[in-house]
């Protein structure tokens, strides 16, 4: 599932259901309360943006265009209690905004575009020739921190830190590259999901027509990273040489092994951490003399800070020696990618009907607003600097206004 993928009862088209009371605490969290949420769909939420980037030239005002576009659009809302309603859609930009303002939903999220009005589908339904199909949906990926927990040593599960976050910079900047140079894609959106990742929206004709096999293609092309806990190895390479998207993602991968992750996860410095990376070396002598030499001198001068790097260069020494087989030189770009390569939710992006959160939604785990990342600049992206919606209401408070 996606990103923040939380348990929810489902409520199709405009029915409310009670449901047992949730908490308090589930419900108002720092930076967060329905009040302000209300105040901030009241006066900032990008109603005509949203509107027009979703309707695509669509918009009713010019010939040759189709103004059902919206009107076949999927949204879906997760309301206070957890009620989650699935299947709505609005005619024009009017109808979006008083329906969300009188919702207040906690999450929006934006689903396929259908062959007809979602709220009709159960025409569609049954025996008739008829089926309530999508027919258009962005090419969406979902990269996700808790993916990388087996890696960080800073923060695990929704935690984050500017520590760790660099792995979410990798992956930015390797899929967006791809994207853009391999498949020609040019409208690429890349949002923060408001707690531990980031998503990207292909926004292309011709990416929102493919069909999910296509889409599955993709995916496939852009997966190195494959296995589960119970797999040591998860990043296998073949062949002589590294594939030329594999080639130019290595001198990104590398950069930020070497000057991040390797330091900040200080990987390198203690027995628990360097022996996960010994594992992936397939030359047991030089597992043992890398064993044996940083055993011995645990308690050298080298300042900690310092360990990681050092030990990484004498490992890479010891990769790089012609004595080993390719297979064991290999293992050092294994390492860096095992490390580093974007590891994206497979199931998010080849399903054309999959839904995914709204920008400028506020996360209701945190209270942040899901702001666009600007994928040249993402190193200096700060997701702890990210404005909260108390943040927000504290500037819209009279005070603050001239």
């Amino acid at each position: 599932m996606g990103a923040d993928t939380e348990d929810h009862m489902e409520v199709e088209d405009h029915k409310e259901v009670k449901v047992e009371a949730v908490p308090e605490s589930r419900l108002v969290y720092d930076g967060f309360s329905p009040d302000y949420l209300r105040i901030y769909y009241g006066r900032l939420f990008p109603y005509a943006e949203m509107y027009k980037w979703l309707s695509y030239g669509h918009d009713g005002k010019h010939p040759g265009c189709d103004a059902s576009i919206m009107g076949r659009r999927e949204f879906s809302f997760t309301l206070e209690h957890d009620i989650y309603i699935r299947y709505l859609s609005f005619h024009d930009v009017s109808e979006m905004e008083a329906t969300i303002k009188s919702k207040c939903p906690h999450k929006i999220d934006i689903g396929a575009l259908y062959n007809v009005e979602p709220a009709k589908r159960t025409a569609y339904a049954g025996g008739s020739d008829r089926v309530f199909a999508p027919v258009e949906r962005e090419l969406v990926f979902d990269i996700d921190m808790t993916d990388y927990d087996d890696i960080r040593t800073c923060c695990s599960g929704a935690d984050i830190c500017l520590k760790c976050w660099p792995l979410m910079n990798i992956a930015i900047k390797i899929l967006d590259t791809v994207l853009r140079e391999d498949f020609g894609f040019e409208h690429l959106l890349w949002v923060y999901s408001g707690r531990r990742g980031v998503h990207c929206w292909v926004c292309d004709a011709r990416a929102r027509r493919l069909s999910n096999e296509a889409r599955s293609a993709i995916t496939r092309y852009l997966t190195l990273y494959k296995g589960n806990e119970n797999t040591t190895k998860k990043v296998s390479l073949t062949g002589p040489a590294l594939h030329p998207a594999l080639s130019r993602a290595y001198e990104i991968c590398r950069t930020y092994f070497e000057e991040h992750i390797l330091p900040n996860q200080e990987l390198l410095n203690s027995e628990g951490h360097f022996e996960k990376v010994l594992e992936l070396v397939p030359d047991e002598s030089v597992r043992a003399q890398m064993r044996d030499r940083w055993q011995d001198n645990r308690r050298a001068s080298v300042a900690k800070d310092g360990i990681s790097a050092s030990r990484w260069k004498q490992l890479k020494q010891a990769l790089e020696s012609k004595k080993v087989t390719p297979s064991v030189r290999r293992s050092l770009e294994e390492i860096i990618f095992s490390y580093t390569y974007p590891r994206i939710d497979i199931e998010v992006s080849k399903h054309m009907n999959h839904l995914l959160k709204a920008p400028f939604c506020i996360h209701p785990k945190t209270g942040r607003v899901c702001v666009p990342i600007d994928p040249q600049d993402c190193d200096n992206f700060d997701p702890t600097n990210v404005p909260t919606l108390a943040q927000v209401h504290s500037y819209l408070s009279p005070q603050n206004t001239m």
